[in-house]
């Protein structure tokens, strides 16, 4: 094994919001839910949504579908602990979707101070598959423990929704929408028999070492595998066992010296150049215990 799990909480301690460093410890076996979940909270607006920089490259108080996605994401890191706040993000989500449980890219900020353009520069009047696509992904799999996230009325509109989107591509998407579009089929393949035949189509998409290029992104950027497919599911299927290891072990060997992992991207303010690198380190430890490949 060549991942230094004893330097994963210095390294956070100096680059990684307090939410990362408590995530951490949940994933690592020395903290408590309820710690985690009070550390999300402080990006919880009265709405129910969430912001405030939860998406680091989204600063902007406002409550956002991209501070949706990170904040269930973290109620699924707590499973099998609950929390109605995951019921009220999705009272939240309903109440600001379009009339078949859709979302804009983003929602309008009144300050767009260390926020990246294409969450500021976005039509909050169209529809984007990507958004819908990642933030319901997340809401399926807190839903996999939590019935009131499950039988909510927004989650099913917003599902059926992304489905007749993706039975729409007849061409290449953008990688991140690919990507977000695989996450909501793997998660909600259980419910959904059509699931199968929809990984099938975008499955078409993807090259033999699964790694898509960025299209407008950083030199270099690129989704890989793991990034498609981060735990062992149905989407399995869409890669060879060698794509899969060769990336398992790409991302075992990208700790860096400093006990933390690397983005491929450009972030939009020192702030997030930090918290992405701390958000990144618990995701790459997550995927290498979702895969066998960490104790």
């Amino acid at each position: 094994m060549t991942v230094n799990l004893e330097a994963v909480a210095p390294f956070l301690a100096g680059h990684g919001r307090l939410l990362d460093q408590r995530r951490f410890e949940l994933l690592h076996g020395n903290g408590r839910a309820e710690e985690v979940l009070a550390a999300v909270a402080a990006y919880r607006n009265p709405d129910g949504g969430y912001g405030w920089g939860l998406e680091p490259d989204l600063r902007a108080p406002e409550s956002q579908p991209g501070g949706a996605l990170h904040a269930f994401e973290v109620f699924a890191d707590v499973a099998p602990v609950t929390t109605p706040h995951a019921a009220r993000l999705c009272d939240w989500l309903e109440s600001v979707s379009f009339p078949d449980g859709g979302l804009p890219f983003a929602f309008p900020v009144a300050d767009p101070t260390a926020c990246a353009p294409f969450w500021t520069g976005a039509d909050p009047t169209v529809f984007s598959l990507q958004s819908t696509a990642f933030v319901t992904s997340a809401a399926w799999r807190v839903a996999e423990h939590d019935p009131a996230v499950a039988a909510h009325p927004w989650l099913a509109r917003a599902t059926e929704t992304c489905l007749r989107a993706i039975r729409d591509i007849e061409e290449m998407p953008h990688a991140i929408e690919l990507s977000f579009a695989i996450h909501l089929l793997d998660a909600a393949y259980d419910r959904y028999p059509e699931a199968d035949e929809l990984l099938a189509k975008l499955g078409k998409f993807l090259p033999e070492n699964g790694i898509v290029p960025v299209q407008g992104g950083s030199e270099g950027e690129a989704l890989r595998p793991l990034d498609f497919s981060p735990v062992p599911g149905p989407s399995r299927r869409l890669f060879t066992a060698e794509a899969i290891e060769a990336d398992l072990t790409r991302l075992e060997q990208g700790q860096q010296p400093d006990g933390g992992w690397t983005v491929d991207f450009a972030s939009f303010s020192p702030a997030a150049a930090l918290e992405w690198r701390g958000y990144v380190t618990v995701g790459a430890i997550s995927k290498l215990r979702a895969n066998s490949r960490l104790g």
